[in-house]
């Protein structure tokens, strides 16, 4: 959503969370003007995995006349499986009378190949302001469904035969493997004194510390091949649960890796890292076009011919 407004010029209204890292519902009543075109909710948030009250905040657009999408990039191909395996999944979908878009990735769980995702409208009206079509080209008749004129079909192919090879049974399967997975390492982090973890998230675990530098923390992890996350607002990092953590031993492994991170940081305060101050740096630069500029250039040296 920041890279469109950033293209189309669009301001971005960001809302804060609550103290369970759920979008605050007041704030965001609090935000819509005559001129908010859509509300946004994330069924989970990427950062901290927390699913916002989209029932509250759909029905909030639809009381304002506005169109709600719901962001289930991460969720989309886990809460429905989540639901029919009787979690206390909240409503995020078309059930709910002010949801008019919803966006799920099925490059992410539903196993598809990168480069593949999905968009769905309450009705056709909505789908078709994404369209385009040129009826008076020299060339003949032009439409297109998608930013992207010419798109590779391979990838349509192959995300429809791993969903029908995965099947309704297959995702069931994997969602349950994954979600006690996360009870089991999200149990483990609660009993280290050292740790907190972010609200109460299905799968998508983020954690910090009041005592160490959890970038550090996420540095020592680094070293035993384990990929965490960094992120800031506030400082933590987080795991996110995926079928490949569900094979034997490996959630042991991380727990027991995860407190050998933290005893080693504790018993070595003065050592210096070499991502953490990064981390660290990166969060704690007020003037946030500073960290732009340094992305840019960054980019800049990877593109430059």
């Amino acid at each position: 959503f920041d890279k469109a407004a950033q293209y189309f010029k669009i301001k971005i209204r960001h809302i804060p969370v609550d103290e369970n890292y759920r979008a605050d519902l007041a704030a965001a009543a609090k935000a819509i003007t005559r001129n908010t075109i859509v509300l946004v909710g994330s069924a989970p948030s990427f950062a901290h995995g927390m699913i916002d009250p989209i029932e509250e905040l759909s029905e909030l657009a639809r009381e304002r006349g506005i169109g709600f999408h719901t962001d289930a990039c991460l969720g989309g191909f886990v809460l429905p499986w989540a639901e029919k395996l009787g979690y206390h999944v909240p409503l995020f979908d078309f059930r709910l009378p002010g949801v008019t878009s919803i966006s799920a990735d099925t490059h992410k769980y539903g196993y598809a190949a990168k480069g593949t995702s999905v968009i769905l409208y309450r009705n056709p009206e909505l789908r078709r302001y994404q369209y385009f079509k040129a009826t008076d080209w020299p060339g003949g008749l032009y439409f297109s469904p998608t930013f992207a004129g010419s798109r590779p079909g391979a990838l349509s192919a192959a995300c429809w035969a791993a969903m029908l090879s995965i099947g309704e049974e297959g995702y069931m399967e994997s969602t349950r493997k994954i979600l006690e997975t996360a009870e089991k390492i999200k149990k483990a982090i609660k009993e280290m004194p050292d740790l907190f973890i972010l609200g109460d998230p299905l799968w998508v675990i983020a954690f910090g510390s009041r005592t160490l530098d959890i970038y550090r923390v996420m540095e020592c992890m680094g070293k035993k091949n384990w990929s965490l996350n960094g992120l800031h607002k506030p400082s933590c990092v987080h795991l996110c649960i995926t079928l490949r953590h569900t094979q034997p031993g490996v959630a042991e492994r991380f727990i027991s890796d995860l407190q050998s991170a933290v005893d080693h940081v504790k018993q070595h305060p003065q050592e210096k890292g070499t991502l953490a101050p990064v981390y660290g740096l990166a969060a704690t630069i007020p003037i946030r076009t500073v960290v732009g500029d340094l992305l840019e250039r960054y980019l800049d040296a990877l593109y430059k011919v």
